[in-house]
């Protein structure tokens, strides 16, 4: 028996030695060495494996409060190989996990690290796993720190805000033991009616480039060696955010010019700036799945932009090339299609499963599956994940800090934009009673958008908790007054009760993203829009709109308001930019708060009672009516000609904001520092009573070009802190790129010419104007 025994311990000693002795787990070793040595160990299922993404939330199960691997997860890593999981720490309606049965940020931590040491410890190679998480404006998991969705994000119109929110996204993430953070999110939204409108930064290429790059450099910047870098993945590939009829997922047509122009340019700075990991989409271009496009991955992605890192296909997205657009006759010919195609990674995994019979016929060659495999390799060794797979349970105290939350804050103040003023009813006076009303007052989950775990008593400010924080108890009135969607169940006349009994009604309407488990959903977790069960939610994946109106009984309880001739102050919570034209004409104040997280209440009450000077400016344009859209400021020319029934141009215009002080732009200095090189510089004086927050905007088009060029282009933007009466000096470098066009042969191409731009508040104000003459 001890002979037994010794042999067995001989045994392993022997193995480990040997395991330490293979060339891929060496540290002194170049990484292209160890990629390649660790490929030529693997059998042709263990590469498919990690080229397969699963769903991971079912991974493990508590133990008391102990999680533990469950047997799903032997089972599909046994039968799999499986190197790669998605939403693990996942929770929501979907996925069914809640404060009880899911994990809090310790429990996440722990729960990664059992899942990484059974993988390790029980695979032949023990290769560690890679754990991708939903991110798009905080780490989708219980517990952490929820941001202002990226519409939101882009109306603070501020680059550093965007690179701090992407550092606390990308620390909590790996504090939890994941890896690959899924965002920021660069679709140009054109469409409205979209439901993922609340997840993009707008409808600009230049802002959403300058912000989605701010996020991903906060992410890490693709410099893994940081211990809390992310894999940022680019969603979508491309052109998802502008389908036809704003249905979610169909074929979108833009034209080749257009996409070169406009859609690719976001994703290829975010590129250049250290993104490792590109989404591809479910719509169609002209005819050809996103999915399975090889000339967007293999040719441009990976040729043309060099990016060396790899692409995922969005949830079961190679599936529909088979099921939704049927471009295939199978599920292994749809796994063929889009590995050629250039996808690496299976999300979902189900496609690429079928990857080793293919390779079998001779319908596929081996030596791609070698390629995309070792794209993924190379990163978690880059990781450094081989050496240091787990992580510090104990460490996760940092997750949804004060100093985590402060930067939540700092960005909901900052995208409160001001849209009208009348007669300065804002901001508010401290010492008068304040009616609060609607469905958006007091509801936790409407502030905070899709793609939002569930949340602790106390985690999130409601509007009504934020002014309760400003004004006694007894100031304070409530009455909810409607649903947003529900036209049944309403108590009208308890709100204008409120109202008739305060000095001032602060109305907050709109719509909501937050799911309920009442909601049906689809594999891919979109949900299923569903007249049965009337939930608060329009908007997020899933429910596209035909109209943009106010839904239930919200016009009613606005028009009852108004007609208690108390100050009407109208606040818009959305995730898409709703119609205002009656909030436009008959409120006395009206701002949009988009989804602005967790300390969405706090800010909004700042701002109303001028604790806080707005400065958010509009990154999409707000329509007069459904029959304008498209209404995007950059269209080509001619300009847009007016309808019978209304104007053309939108109601509140792209870059729009008010504030409570004013700011005047004078002494406009053009000076020539280069070939195709200038510098713009002009004096901001702030002329009001207080100290505020101006976002400057240069905007630039030729006169003449070779093809049909934008009426107008934002090319640079600022925003500046000034104090009341001071002046501030702003300076614009232009750099070639800047008068750059897609020519004739779609190529870029800079044209001779004259060139004029003009600087100010908005894409309608012209403040001061200059004309280029470029030689």
């Amino acid at each position: 028996m001890k002979q037994t025994i010794l042999a067995i311990i001989l045994s392993l000693c022997s193995a480990a030695s040997w395991a330490q002795k293979m060339p891929y787990k060496d540290p002194t070793l170049p990484i292209n060495e160890r990629v390649a040595d660790l490929l030529g160990r693997m059998t042709l299922a263990e590469k498919i494996g990690q080229l397969r993404c699963t769903l991971a939330w079912n991974y493990y199960e508590l133990k008391g409060n102990k999680p533990v691997p469950s047997e799903q997860f032997k089972k599909d890593l046994r039968e799999g190989h499986i190197g790669m999981l998605w939403a693990t720490y996942r929770a929501d309606p979907w996925t069914q996990k809640t404060l009880d049965n899911g994990l809090n940020p310790e429990r996440a931590a722990a729960a990664g690290n059992a899942l990484q040491r059974y993988a390790i410890e029980n695979t032949r190679l023990g290769i560690p796993l890679f754990l991708a998480e939903e991110a798009p404006h905080g780490h989708m998991a219980i517990g952490t720190t929820v941001f202002p969705t990226g519409l939101a994000l882009a109306a603070t119109w501020n680059e550093e805000t965007l690179k701090r929110v992407g550092q606390v996204i990308g620390k909590e993430i790996r504090l939890q033991g994941a890896h690959i953070s899924y965002g920021p999110v660069l679709d140009l939204s054109r469409d409205p009616r979209w439901s993922r409108v609340e997840e993009s930064m707008g409808e600009d290429p230049v802002l959403t480039s300058q912000l989605g790059a701010a996020m991903v450099k906060g992410l890490g910047g693709g410099n893994l060696v940081n211990p809390y870098s992310t894999i940022a993945t680019l969603k979508h590939f491309i052109a998802y955010g502008t389908t036809e009829g704003g249905q979610n997922g169909n074929q979108s047509v833009v034209g080749t010019r257009d996409l070169l122009q406009n859609f690719l340019p976001p994703f290829e700075k975010a590129v250049k700036e250290g993104a490792l990991s590109v989404m591809t989409s479910y719509n169609s271009l002209d005819g050809i799945p996103s999915t399975g496009n090889a000339w967007l991955y293999n040719n441009l992605l990976k040729g043309q932009w060099a990016f060396d890192g790899f692409v995922v296909s969005d949830l079961y997205s190679i599936d529909g090339l088979y099921h939704t657009h049927h471009v295939c006759a199978n599920l292994e010919q749809a796994a063929v299609m889009a590995l050629k195609a250039g996808v690496d990674v299976d999300l979902g995994g189900n496609a690429y499963a079928e990857l080793e019979k293919a390779v079998q016929k001779g319908a596929l060659s081996e030596k791609l599956i070698d390629q995309a495999c070792a794209r993924v390799l190379r990163k978690k060794f880059e990781m450094g994940l081989f050496e240091k797979p787990y992580v510090d349970v104990k460490a996760t105290k940092e997750v949804h800090s004060a100093a985590h939350k402060q930067v939540a804050l700092d960005a909901a103040r900052q995208l409160i934009t001001l849209l009208k003023n009348d007669e300065g009813v804002l901001p508010l006076s401290k010492n008068l009673r304040l009616a609060v009303v609607g469905p958006n007052a007091d509801n936790v989950y409407n502030l905070l958008g899709d793609y939002t775990a569930p949340q602790a008593m106390g985690d999130v400010t409601t509007i009504l908790m934020g002014v309760r924080q400003k004004l006694p108890q007894q100031q304070v009135l409530y009455a909810r007054g409607c649903a947003i969607r529900d036209e049944v169940s309403a108590q009208i006349d308890e709100a204008v009760q409120a109202a008739l009994h305060a000095d001032v009604v602060l109305a907050c309407v709109g719509g909501s993203s937050a799911r309920d488990f009442k909601t049906n959903y689809q594999s891919t977790g979109a949900a299923e829009v569903n007249a049965n069960s009337v939930s608060d939610m329009e908007s997020g994946e899933g429910y596209d709109r035909a109209t943009l109106s106010l839904l239930g009984k919200q016009h009613t309880l606005l028009s009852a308001l108004k007609a208690t001739g108390k100050p009407l102050v109208v606040v818009y919570i959305e995730g898409r930019p709703l119609l205002k034209n009656w909030a436009a004409e008959h409120a006395d104040a009206l701002l949009t708060a988009y989804y602005p997280g967790e300390a969405g209440g706090t800010a909004i009450a700042d701002v109303l009672f001028g604790d806080y000077n707005p400065a958010g400016r509009l990154p999409i344009s707000v329509p007069r009516s459904e029959g304008q859209l498209p209404v995007y400021y950059n269209k080509r020319a001619p300009l847009p000609h007016n309808y019978v029934e209304m104007a053309a141009t939108p109601l509140y215009p792209f870059g729009y904001g008010l504030s409570y002080t004013t700011f005047h732009y004078d002494n406009l200095q053009v000076n020539k520092i280069g070939e195709r090189r200038y510098t713009l510089s002009f004096d901001l004086t702030n002329t009001g009573k207080r100290d505020g927050e101006e976002v400057a905007q240069l905007y630039l088009t030729p006169e003449t070009a070779s093809v049909v060029q934008p009426v107008k282009q934002l090319k640079h933007f600022k925003r500046v802190a000034i104090k009341k009466g001071e002046t501030v000096h702003v300076t614009f470098d232009l750099h070639p790129e800047d008068f750059q066009i897609i020519g004739s042969m779609l190529q870029p191409v800079i044209e001779p010419g004259l060139f004029h731009l003009f600087v100010g508040p908005s894409s309608e104000v012209k403040a001061l104007q200059h004309t280029i003459n470029l030689k």
